[in-house]
Parts: structure tokens; sequence; C-alpha cells
């Protein structure tokens, strides 16, 4: 008998587990609170992509098939049937060989999703024959998820399920009255997994916890399914869809199926809770954090619990027991290395900082705790929590997944995870700070990273500097410039339709896209249409960028909100164009295409003139080297020979060192008193010894006994150290 079970919904990812429950589950643990944890969106795929299970949906979709393309795919179902579980073992890495089969294109049955695979042969070559397999792997599942949804559930989707529902539901009328209706097929599936879970583990309290908007009404079927057949097991929701939405719910309704909704961190809240179901009618009003109930048939918000959260570097690593990390699935939706990354390989999901060390966007819910209260964890103690998750999971792996990773704790990271000499992948959500220089780009890429995503948005200088962003276009060319120079690849998030925005600037924001992918300094990205949420400060100054919201009556969920926009602009319209635009930069192609091409309205000419963003990378960096600078030495001892040179009568001593990297070797040649000095200091300056030392430092070590630095600095034998490894941070 367990006290808690954590759940995570249907549907999140198919490659990784989404890390709430694993956060949780290593907090409790910690606390002596017996917990199990289940991620059941994977657990539903993996039931219903089975021959067992593809065979009955085929049965009962056999008199609704509404068009060609379902009725191809149920005339092919033997070659699915006899496929399904192949493809499976195949995207969960148990049978590699298959690869070659599937990249025939003569092994999977195709149907309306294989149309563009001619358009994207080019790209197989890039990525490999076992890419190109996961691909053709993933368009066959898409085609089986198509013929699902127009033929037994229109809710379903591989990462979500029923989102229109959670989205802007101010009132739980249409919810409500949904949970009502009969259970669908994939809703069998799901609750079959979970009285399964709950009988094995008999929990006195199950935790949803809800992330996205997809996730919300298999939380309440879930939730409803306990309530009929478990009534003794009380339920409760957390997670970042309550944390944003749920703020202000007031509909008794919502809490005939959950008896709490806990906002925000969820270590105190859920520890408390626990707690209380645990001493059951001995305690039924002890204290709580930031929690819903209801009371005599009114929804209160009870927040009485004197103990403060618990700090981020007291709480332990993330605990992945009970979940399944080798059945997972990657899939490649899009062939483009950089947009793989989210939905191929296995994950391990951690944070940098708890909140944003910005926290200025106006477009973002900083008002909310998650976003507004900034406490990142020192790099020994991050590092500490890797390695323990390597131990753990056996993956190496690592996803961080901040609102905006830091800089300064970047660089620490990457400088401890060198000096304990662990080799991992990672990547991470940023800021384009100017900070990120070709530098401190090359430490991190040595240290294991391969990829950052950040938010150009509107690629505007006006509207950056109304949305706060605290860059430039410019800026985000020459930091995107350096991590690509580095070997990392870069994903930029992209907005239109911000208040104000013009069809002029809509135009010219397209075109700073173009030229960057142009340039190969962005490798991938998303256009997503400006959303007005209650909790940012355009919804709560809403007259200060000039739109009008209409306000509706809220007793659910209440952040997205319509408004009016003083331009009277249809942004939806751009739409269309703006990811076409976009799908086919990502695949290298159509650059020299006018912009009025990828729009069947006329837009303006642009404004921006054809070598913008390849001026702005011609801007160098900062000459002089700030005194607290830190110096660092990622190379190897080099080879060294003296030898000796004759002048006027004068013999003169020369030290000649090679240094050997992976990829080549780098020769220099220094006086010998030179020479010995820098031989002397780059042990000192390693990043393997775990020491450091200052620009300053290093001045003032030379200057003792040498004379002037900044010669010797400058000189080009020091130039070409620098390009090999001779980092200034």
């Amino acid at each position: 008998m367990k006290d808690l079970l954590l759940i995570t919904p249907p549907f999140t990812q198919l490659n990784t587990p989404y890390p709430a429950t694993p956060y949780l589950t290593g907090f409790l643990r910690s606390k002596n609170i017996s917990c199990a944890q289940m991620d059941l969106g994977i657990e539903v795929i993996l039931s219903l992509f089975t021959r067992e299970h593809l065979a009955k949906a085929f049965e009962l979709a056999k008199s609704r098939l509404p068009d060609e393309n379902c009725q191809r795919i149920f005339a092919l179902q033997s070659d699915y049937l006899s496929t399904i579980e192949e493809v499976i073992a195949f995207l969960q890495g148990k049978n590699p060989n298959l690869a070659r089969q599937i990249a025939g294109e003569n092994f999977l049955p195709q149907a309306s999703r294989f149309a563009e695979l001619d358009d994207l042969e080019w790209a197989f070559g890039t990525m490999g024959q076992h890419d190109k397999a996961k691909h053709l792997a993933t368009l066959y599942l898409e085609d089986l998820s198509d013929f699902l949804v127009a033929c037994l559930d229109p809710h379903f989707g591989f990462s979500r399920y029923a989102e229109r529902l959670g989205r802007s539901a101010n009132s739980f009328d249409e919810l409500y009255q949904t949970l009502q209706s009969d259970i669908s097929f994939i809703e069998e599936i799901t609750l079959r997994l979970l009285e399964q879970k709950v009988r094995e583990n008999q929990p006195k309290l199950v935790s949803f916890s809800v992330p996205f908007p997809g996730n919300l009404f298999s939380a309440f079927r879930c939730a409803q399914y306990l309530k009929n057949h478990f009534p003794e097991i009380q339920t409760a929701m957390g997670g970042g869809f309550p944390n944003t939405e749920l703020r202000s719910v007031s509909d008794p309704r919502v809490f005939e199926f959950f008896d709490y909704i806990t906002l925000d961190d969820g270590e105190l809240p859920l520890q408390l809770l626990a707690n209380r179901v645990s001493a059951g009618s001995s305690a039924p009003n002890s204290p709580l954090k930031r929690t819903f109930l209801l009371k005599n048939g009114v929804v209160i918000y009870q927040n009485d619990a004197p103990q403060p959260d618990y700090k981020q570097a007291d709480l332990p690593a993330p605990d992945y027991d009970d979940l399944p990390l080798d059945r997972y699935i990657s899939v490649i939706e899009v062939a483009n290395p950089m947009h793989s990354l989210w939905s191929d390989g296995r994950w391990n999901k951690l944070t940098m900082a708890h909140g944003c060390y910005w926290g200025k966007c106006t477009f973002c819910d900083i008002s909310l705790d998650y976003i507004r209260l900034y406490e990142p964890i020192a790099a020994k103690t991050l590092v500490d929590r890797v390695e323990e998750l390597i131990t753990q999971t056996g993956e190496k792996g690592f996803h961080f997944v901040d609102e905006a990773a830091p800089p300064a704790l970047m660089r620490e990271f990457a400088l401890e995870i060198l000096r304990r000499g662990l080799s991992i992948t990672w990547w991470t959500n940023i800021r384009f700070e100017k900070s990120f220089s070709r530098h401190l780009c090359l430490l991190l890429k040595a240290s294991g990273c391969i990829a950052v995503s950040g938010g150009l948005e509107v690629a505007s200088n006006r509207l950056l500097d109304l949305i706060q962003k605290g860059v430039t276009v410019e800026q985000v060319a020459r930091v995107t410039h350096n991590f690509t120079e580095a070997g990392i690849m870069v994903h930029a998030y992209l907005m239109y339709g911000y208040p104000t925005q013009t069809v002029q600037e809509t135009v010219d924001s397209l075109e700073m896209v173009r030229q960057m992918f142009a340039l190969g300094i962005i490798q991938s990205g998303f256009w997503h249409q400006f959303a007005l949420t209650a909790h940012s400060p355009v919804g709560m100054n809403p007259g200060d960028y000039g739109i009008l919201p209409k306000i509706p009556e809220v007793t659910f969920a209440n952040n997205d909100l319509q408004f009016l926009d003083k331009t009277g602009l249809n942004h939806e319209k751009f739409s269309f164009g703006l990811k076409k635009s976009l799908f086919n930069y990502m695949h290298g192609i159509c650059f020299e295409y006018p912009l009025q091409e990828w729009f069947d309205f006329r837009i303006p000419r642009t404004t921006i003139a054809p070598d913008f963003i390849e001026l702005s990378l011609e801007e160098q960096e900062e000459y002089l080297v700030r005194p607290n600078a830190k110096i660092v030495w990622l190379g190897n001892q080099p080879i060294t020979s003296v030898f000796n040179k004759a002048k006027k009568g004068k013999i003169r001593s020369f030290l000649r060192m090679e240094f050997h990297d992976r990829l080549g070797s780098t020769e220099i040649t220094l006086e010998k008193e030179l020479g010995d000095w820098l031989l002397k200091i780059l042990p000192q300056i390693s990043v393997r010894t775990g020491q450091s030392m200052t620009f300053a430092q290093v001045k003032a070590d030379f200057e003792t006994n040498l004379g002037d630095f900044d010669p010797f600095w400058y000189s080009k034998p020091m130039q070409n150290l620098r390009d090999a490894g001779l980092l200034v941070l």
C-alpha cells in the first residue's frame, strides 16, 4: 500500500518522461512518504499500438471510413497488423537491424503522410539510414493516428488528448458535459491501465500532474473513474495547467472529480496533503499550502501552512523509478536534426534554475511564482545530480528545461563537467544574451552541449523593445553565429501578431528570419501567434499596448484572453505562409523565393536590406579583456622542442610547441623564456585541474619577470593558441 500515486495523464511525449513526477517522487521519498509514479500516456500508446488493440480498432472502424485515406489504411490492415509491433520495437531501440528494411521503403504500408516523401529525400542522406528509417516509421504511425482520429476518436493525438476542451475554458460547462459522454476506445485502454496501477499500489491519494491543456480532459476522466470505482481514494491535481489557468477556479462541480487542486511548486503542498490523507479523520483540518478544496459546497483556497517552500538546493535529484525508461519510443517528425531533439532520444530532464533571471518579457506570465521567483542551483550541486541520474537511469543525455538558463551558471556547469571528466550530451533553452561570446560557446560545446533554443520572437527592434526582450536582431544574429560556429545547433521561437504589429513588420520579420536561415546561423524554428494571457504585463495593462481585452466571466480556467488590436489586422491570415516558408527554410531550400510566394494575398515589399544580417555579423567582439575574465585552457600539454637561431652573432633559443586536439594540431613558436612561462601557466589554467586564474592574475604573473604582457597576449602565436582552446570567459 502506498501513501501516494503520481500520474502524468495522456499525452505528453513519446520519447521521454515529463519531469514533474520524477521530481516529486524523489522529494516525497526523501521525506519517507511512500509513493509510486506512472506515465499513463506512454503506457496507453504502447498498449494501443499492438496487434491486439489495433485489430480491435480496425474492427470498430469498418463501418466508419469517411474518406479515401481511411479506406486505404483499412484495406491495408493486414500489413499494419503484421508490422506494428516490429515498428514499435525498432523505435524503442530494440531492433536496430530493421532500419535497413524500413529504409528500403517497401516494408511499411504508406498512406497520406508519405505524400511529401520525395520532397524530403535530400535530408535522409544527411541524417543517415537509421534516422531515415525513424522518419518513415514516424510517418507510418502518423497515418495510423489520422485513421484513429477520423474513424474512432477525434480527441486523439500523440502529444495531446482533447486539447480543445482545455483551451480558454473559462466555463467548466463543456468539459463537464463531455465527461458525461460514453467512454471512447482509447479511454477504455487508459482506464484499464489506470485500474491495474491502482490495484497494484493501493494508494490513499492519487495526484495528477497536468502540464498542458492536452492532458486536462484525461486527468478528469481518470479522476471520474476513481471516484466511481475507488471512492475511498482521494484525488488531487497540480502542474503547469492549474498553475496558470486555475488560479481563480470557483465551480463546485470541479470537485466532484478532484478533492484538491494545488498551485505552483508542488513539493510542500503534496507533502502536506499526503500527511493529511494519511492521518485521515484525526487531522481533517490540518494546514495546507496553496490548495483549493470544497468546503460546505463552496470552493475555498487554503494557504495556512507556516512552512516556507523548500530551497532548490535542498531538493534531491529526480527519481525515475517505476517509469519504463527502456520502452519510450523515439520518433522523427521533421527531417531536421535540431527539430528532432524534442521527439528523438531519451533525455533526463533537469533545471539549472527555478524561474527566469530576466523576468521582463511582456508577453510572459512573469507575475506567477514559477517564473517570478528566480533561484539558481550551484554548478557543483547540479553536476552531482547529473551523475546521480546517470547512475540511476544509465542515460547520459540531458535536457535542461529552464525558462532561460543563466549564462554564468552554464559556464560554471560546463567547467565542472570538464573538471570531472564527464562525457554527457545536453541542450537547453536560453536568451540570446551578448554574453554568449565565441569562447563561451566553445566551452559549452566542449562540455557536451549540442543545441540551444531561444526566443527571437518578432524580428523587429521596435517590437523587441516593446516586448522588453533585452536583445536586438543584430545581437541575436551575432550570438546564433557564435553558437553555430562552435558546432551548437540553434532553434528560434518566433512570434507574429504582437499588439501594434503592422503588416510591414511581419514581412520584415520574415525577411530577417530568411536571412538567418540562409546564412546557416539558425537551424530550426517555430512560428506561433501571440496569445494574450491574464498574468502577463500585456494582460494586466492592456491599455499600454493598444489592445482591448474581452474579459469573460470565469469560473474555471483563466489565462488566455481574446482581444481587439487597435491596428484592426487579422494576423491569423499570415499563419499558413509563415509556417510554410519556415518549413522550407528548415530544409535548406527556397531562400531565393520572393516573400510574396508564401502568401495568397498581396503583401508589401520588405524594407530590410538583403545583406542586413550578414553585415551585422561583421561587428567584431570587444578587443579588450576584462581583468576579472577567467582564462581557461581546454587543450592538452604540447609536444615541445628547442632550437636556436643565430642573428648578428647572437644565438637566441626558441621553443616550438605542437598542440594536438581531436581534429588536428596547432603549432606555435615562442622565445624560450616566453615558452617556458607558457608551459608553466597552462597546467594552472587547465580545465582538467579544477583551478582557474583571472586575466589580471595571469598578466601579473607574466609581468613579474617578463615585462609588458599586452604585446605577448595579442601576438600572432597567442592568437593561434586562443583559436586552439585558450579561452577568455
